[in-house]
Formats: structure tokens, sequence, C-alpha cells
């Protein structure tokens, strides 16, 4: 079996440039450029202990490029691409493009007026064929059903209704063998209601608010591995106790932003 494959781009010309989520506000040209490099090369180095890591080159005045989990969805060779909500995004679609149609993937593209921002608020479920698909913020509700018709798979839509987690990746960690960390109040009753009926109690942590606010579910899992800017102990020895090694790397820089380890990578072998 080959290993793993993620994509990341260098934070060259990463900063707050802009405000487009909470996270931001504040923060406009507060970052440390070498902080950023040295919080993400750690970053690097641990995703690269359980897999390959290809790089998208950096591009000046795109600061978010370095998010790329917001490129596109990746299942089955296919990318379903970005198509940004905020005007200040907009630009890195067509980077994203050019650099997923050179590694062989078939784009797929939303109709125009559709916003959907990529793997940021689609995320596979790791045990059953299944899509779960936050909206509200980003992403449009009609974009799920696209989604869906376009990759022959199961959508579950999930209403995000906390602006500090605009993206389902900020609440929401599906794990291997289909455990998941959430965070309930990003949802409405609905979206609580869906989590509940379709993973069990045992595989599912609903997690603080304090280790909400750490982005303890914006993870990189691989395997039995995660990868997590933080979270409490109690999160820590649940994942333990279920098989998981944890891995807690500081990304404050890019918190400033509104991401963190997720938000860095985006897995590209997607199945």
């Amino acid at each position: 079996m080959s290993a793993p494959r993620f994509l990341m781009c260098p934070p060259s010309y990463f900063g707050v440039q802009y405000v487009i989520n909470p996270w931001m506000e504040g923060q406009l040209h507060h970052t440390d450029g070498t902080l950023a490099l040295t919080q993400w090369s750690r970053l690097q180095q641990l995703i690269a202990r359980d897999g390959e890591v290809l790089l998208m080159p950096p591009v000046d005045q795109l600061p978010d490029l370095v998010f790329t989990a917001n490129a596109a969805l990746i299942y089955q060779k296919k990318a379903v691409l970005s198509s940004f909500r905020c005007q200040e995004r907009r630009p890195e679609e067509q980077h994203f493009k050019n650099w997923l149609e050179s590694q062989g993937f078939q784009i797929l593209t939303m109709p125009p007026g559709v916003f959907f921002e990529g793997a940021g608020d689609a995320l596979l479920d790791r045990q059953q064929t299944l899509l779960w698909f936050g909206f509200g913020f980003r992403s449009d509700l009609g974009a799920a059903e696209l989604v869906g018709q376009a990759l022959g798979i199961e959508v579950q839509p999930l209403r995000l209704c906390d602006p500090r987690f605009y993206h389902l990746d900020t609440c929401f960690c599906p794990l291997t063998g289909g455990h998941l960390l959430y965070y309930e109040g990003a949802f409405d009753d609905a979206g609580r209601s869906a989590i509940e009926t379709r993973v069990s109690a045992s595989k599912r942590l609903a997690i603080s608010e304090g280790d909400a606010i750490q982005f303890a579910c914006n993870a990189v899992n691989v395997g039995s591995h995660v990868i997590l800017n933080g979270a409490g102990q109690g999160t820590v020895n649940w994942l333990t106790e279920r098989g998981f090694s944890v891995d807690i790397t500081g990304l404050g820089e890019f918190m400033k932003a509104g991401g963190a380890a997720k938000c860095l990578s985006l897995r590209l072998d997607e199945v």
C-alpha cells in the first residue's frame, strides 16, 4: 500500500491581511513570519512521518493559499474545486485548479453563484461511505446535493451555527475506524441529532468549548496518528484509549487567521 499523500503550501506570503472570520479580528498584520514557518515546518515533518507531502508554490498577495484544505474535495481522482464566498480568496481558485490538473485530477466545478469551500466543509467518514457536509457560513446547502450527485456518494448536511466555527473542519473530525471528535455547540438541533444517529456513542466524543477553541477538531488523522494544535488531557485520553497516538504541535500563528493542522493540509488519495 502506498503512503498517504497530502498537499501543503509553504507560508512564504502568509499573514492576516484582511478580516473574513472572527479569528482574524484584531490580528491584522500581527503575524510573525519566522514563527509561522517554524510551526508549519514542524507540522509538515509530522505529516511526512506517515505520508508523502507534496508542495504547491506560494503566491504573493494570496496569504490564505497556505490553507490547502480549501482547495477542493478530493474523491477517487476527482477534485470538486472550491468556489469561495469571500472575494479575498477567489483568486486562489485558479492556482488550486492548475496544480490539481497537473497531478491528473479530473476537475469538477460548481455552477455560477453556488459557493463551496472544499475539504473545509466536506469531510469523508472513515468507516462508512458517507460525506459530512457543513453549510451556513461559507458553503451553500445547495452545493451538498450537487457534490453528492457528482461523486455518487451519500451526503449528510450539517448546519453550522457558531461563526467561530465557520468551516466544518474547525468543529468536526472523522477519524479512522469511524471515531469522531466534534463540538456540539457548532451545530443546530438537527445536526446534533444526525451526528448522534449516525455515530454510536462509544465512537464519538463531544469535546469541550475549551478544546474547540484550540481547534482540537482541526486535526490531521493518518492511520492511528492524530496531529492537532491543542487539546485537554480528557480528549487526549479518549483518543489514546481508542488506539490513537496524539501529537500536539502549536500552530498559533495560523490560529490568528482561523486555521490549524487540518486547514494547512489536503489529503490527495481519498477513496
